[in-house]
């Protein structure tokens, strides 16, 4: 969990814009609750390698280098993320992995980094997608604990079938689909994405190794509130990475109380460690659920109507977890897009929900 800095902000990538964030993520209550990592994307880089072949920041942008970001960022109990690319080149056009895995490994480690980004520009056949392999194997060597967050599953579909058992053996965490964007149809197309390619995608999940429909693009201006629930609920029933684009100094306090609400996040960050699944598609309406550790259950209802008000959904007992759900008794407790406790029901239960168009509600059953 954790804040990228966007390559868009170009004219004011600086050091400074990531000492203040980090702040901001102390002071505002962020990292209390689970976001402790703070990434940089690309265009972080020099345009040349140092007379070692070694990397190097940009010295207008960063000047202090990486390492002493890195160790500003530590101080504030938080975590460094940074980028690179498994190509000759970034997708912004600086230099790229490709011929020195080891040593960038070794670098980013001597520097303090605890992420990396690996993107997949400027690859030009599978054989080079083997760098993904070789960037993972140089980073534990390094002895250093570096989240390996990778791209291979985007690029290699291009070339061939995803292994993602595979994958799974060798990044923590990988994207699948094109980058999101601040829209309500962007985000649906990446739901969509993501429910079409479950029976491939669920299996490979687990803890360590997650599957990433990319950030969470809350508090920016593309999303409506109910939008906005819906991302933060899908995103959490899909064990997805918390990774927030935004620009927390200015995010509207509603918007701050959903990407901070410790319930959902549990649900996101529940030990189990299983990604959710569709359900069921029916009259416009999707329905998803997540297990939970000690045998509980997360389920959501998404109305993906968008016009009109509110329309009703009829939540059945034999609807969850294949008809075996509340077997005796549970507990119902809705936790979007407000809270409330429907209390005890038996095996005979059902729940009449209202959903707002394009909006979720999102319950733990136990």
């Amino acid at each position: 969990m954790g804040a990228v800095i966007p390559d868009s902000w170009k004219e004011i990538y600086h050091e400074q814009l990531f000492m203040q964030m980090a702040d901001v993520m102390v002071s505002n209550g962020w990292l209390k609750a689970g976001y402790k990592y703070i990434c940089i994307d690309d265009c972080w880089l020099a345009t040349q390698r140092d007379e070692n072949d070694k990397l190097q920041a940009d010295p207008t942008r960063f000047p202090g280098g990486i390492k002493k970001l890195a160790d500003y960022v530590h101080a504030r109990g938080l975590l460094l993320g940074i980028y690179q690319d498994v190509g000759k080149k970034t997708c912004a056009g600086y230099p790229g992995s490709q011929g020195f895995y080891e040593l960038d490994a070794q670098t980013f480690a001597d520097w303090g980094v605890d992420l990396l980004k690996f993107d997949g520009c400027y690859y030009e056949n599978l054989e080079q997608l083997e760098g993904y392999r070789h960037m993972s194997i140089a980073l534990n060597q390094t002895g250093r604990n570096i989240v390996y967050s990778c791209e291979w599953p985007f690029y290699a579909r291009r070339l061939s079938k995803v292994n993602y058992t595979e994958v799974a053996e060798y990044c923590n965490s990988w994207r699948n689909f094109d980058d999101i964007q601040d829209s309500w149809a962007s985000v649906k197309t990446l739901i969509d994405f993501t429910a079409a390619l479950q029976d491939q995608l669920v299996p490979a999940a687990g803890p360590g190794a997650w599957n990433d429909p990319d950030m969470l693009v809350i508090g920016n201006f593309g999303l409506s509130w109910d939008q906005e629930v819906t991302q933060m609920a899908l995103w959490s029933i899909m064990a997805a990475p918390l990774l927030m684009s935004n620009d927390l100094r200015d995010i509207n306090p509603r918007s701050k109380e959903l990407l901070q609400n410790q319930e959902v996040i549990a649900i996101n960050q529940d030990p189990l460690g299983a990604q959710g699944y569709r359900v069921l598609m029916v009259d416009g309406f999707e329905l998803w659920e997540k297990p939970l550790a000690g045998g509980c259950l997360a389920v959501s209802v998404t109305n993906r109507h968008e016009i009109g008000g509110a329309q009703q959904f009829l939540l059945l007992r034999s609807m969850l977890w294949k008809g075996l759900a509340c077997k005796n008794k549970c507990y119902l407790t809705q936790l979007l897009p407000t809270r409330y406790e429907y209390g005890t029901f038996n095996t005979t239960f059902f729940l009449q929900l209202s959903v707002n168009p394009s909006g979720t509600v999102l319950l733990r059953v136990e």
